[in-house]
């Protein structure tokens, strides 16, 4: 698959699109602060709900069942947030503009060093004509991976809180929700079988972040071959090539007006995955220990990396950085193909 920017944006600008009407929707409540409130809110749940975000943002979601008879739902959440457990659940939810519709909720609390340290939800509202609703398995696969992840990304951020002072700590989590989210829909929208058509989705992942961070004259390539992987990877890989394009549309063309930030992904003769992103900007400095620890973004990349088994390699060229992602393959990765 290939993507590119030279049409005017308008690629990324279609991804964006499709991203933010998305109707699987997710918050983020805070179960430390007094009556649980919502921290974060994406895109999609704004959407759902008709609400701006400046409406949603330090109320309980209860907000959404307005007057409605949802008495034994409401125990049911309510248990399940005092043991801190996972629960899904469907219940009659009332939009900013007064109607009604159908919730599929699914609920799991977020651990990190032993505490409940928020509560991810993800809204799927359900048709209530036809009764179709997303598959439980890809549901529960997809909920598994986001509250793991976000477990290890809010972590790191608590902790560069606490050494940098800063007191938007969520303010760092955008960027890899979308990421995320993008996951989400490639799950839900493609074939039955627990994989992830990886050149849609990083091709997606690339023009999202050359939306956000991007600007003119700084093009974006991505050339991905038709491949399907396990979830559990594709997680990985997606969050790394969110951090390197960020850092490569931030800080590889300093100075500079115009510039090429070039994505291929490809599977190599003894199964194992490569990613290569490569920029023509101007190099990273002699002596420069990257990805950092100091830095957020750094040790999520190599947190990442860990934990797909994989190798990183940092090469300096002529004019700018290669950065070469190799991971191997696995027992998970029977039956994952290539398409002609």
């Amino acid at each position: 698959m290939n993507a590119s920017n030279d049409d005017g944006g308008r690629d990324q600008a279609g991804a964006i699109r499709s991203f933010r009407k998305s109707n699987i929707s997710i918050v983020l409540t805070d179960p430390r602060r007094d009556d649980n409130p919502i921290v974060f809110a994406n895109e999609a749940f704004l959407e759902l709900t008709g609400y701006a975000k400046s409406s949603v943002l330090g109320r309980n979601c209860r907000f959404l069942q307005g007057d409605l008879d949802n008495e034994e739902e409401r125990k049911r959440i309510r248990a399940a947030l005092a043991a801190e457990e996972e629960l899904t659940i469907e219940l009659q939810n009332v939009r900013a503009d007064g109607t009604r519709f159908l919730n599929r909720l699914m609920i799991a609390p977020i651990i990190h060093e032993g505490e409940c340290i928020q509560f991810l939800g993800v809204q799927t509202p359900v048709d209530m004509d036809e009764g179709q609703i997303v598959a439980d398995r890809q549901l529960k696969e997809l909920q598994h991976r986001v509250k793991n992840h976000l477990s290890m990304i809010i972590g790191l951020i608590r902790q560069q809180t606490r050494t940098s002072g800063n007191p938007h700590e969520f303010s760092s989590l955008a960027r890899r929700i979308e990421s995320l989210q993008l996951l989400y829909e490639e799950l839900t929208n493609g074939v039955d079988d627990g994989t992830v058509p990886m050149g849609s989705y990083l091709s997606r992942i690339a023009s999202t972040i050359g939306h956000i961070d991007g600007r003119a004259g700084i093009r974006l390539q991505v050339e991905v071959e038709s491949i399907s992987m396990p979830v559990t990877k594709a997680t990985s890989i997606g969050l790394i090539l969110s951090e390197l394009l960020t850092n490569a549309f931030q800080h590889a063309f300093e100075g500079r007006s115009s510039g090429l930030i070039d994505v291929k992904a490809m599977r190599l003769s003894n199964d194992a995955f490569r990613m290569t992103v490569s920029d023509d900007g101007v190099g990273l400095p002699g002596g420069t220990d990257w990805p950092s620890n100091e830095s957020l973004g750094g040790r999520l990349l190599q947190a990442f990396v860990t934990s797909l088994e994989a190798s990183l390699d940092i090469q300096r060229v002529g004019t700018g950085t290669i950065v070469i992602l190799d991971v191997p393959a696995s027992p998970d990765d029977q039956g994952i193909h290539v398409s002609p």
